[in-house]
């Protein structure tokens, strides 16, 4: 969800499991980047104690960035989730070697960490097998392939490949 007073006023009515603030801008159609923590550090910092007074955990949808993710703990994050769209892209052992270094030093600075946008069938493998991930957000390319194949199989077939590349053991 963004940042904003009507989203924060929404969340604590409806108390969901875990929010995770991104970036919105007015005419895009999905996030295009992590959220900028550090150009908005004084009001995130109020707008995440707003959110822990009622009970409610908090990630930050941040770019693959030392600095960012730094900026998320310090506001009080209770998670970061690693923007995986530049890797998505451009599948490359940099833009994965990005990912890795940002997920091994948010879990180093106590932070539990998530990954995903872009992330699809033919890509997720890799950074499945990134150690410390929480959770992978796969929503799109799940729903786009249940169009074709059900529900069922289409989030059977991603949880194989997350479940065969993963060195974490998965459940559910």
């Amino acid at each position: 969800m963004a940042a904003t007073e009507e989203m924060l006023a929404m969340a604590k009515k409806i108390k969901p499991g875990l929010i995770t603030l991104v970036p919105e801008k007015r005419q895009e159609l999905t996030t295009e980047g992590g959220l900028d923590v550090i150009s908005q550090q004084k009001y995130l910092t109020n707008y995440l104690q707003n959110l822990h007074t009622s009970n409610l955990q908090v990630s930050i949808f941040i770019n693959p960035n030392k600095k960012q993710i730094q900026a998320a703990k310090e506001i009080g994050a209770d998670y970061v989730e690693i923007h995986t769209g530049p890797y998505a892209e451009n599948p490359c052992k940099e833009e994965l070697q990005r990912v890795k270094e940002s997920i091994t030093f948010g879990r180093s600075m106590g932070l539990l960490t998530n990954a995903g946008h872009g992330l699809n069938y033919e890509n997720t493998y890799q950074i499945a097998q990134i150690p410390g991930i929480e959770q992978l957000h796969i929503g799109h390319s799940i729903i786009s392939k249940a169009m074709l194949i059900g529900i069922k199989e289409a989030v059977q077939e991603m949880k194989e490949i997350i479940i065969k590349n993963s060195p974490q053991a998965i459940s559910a």
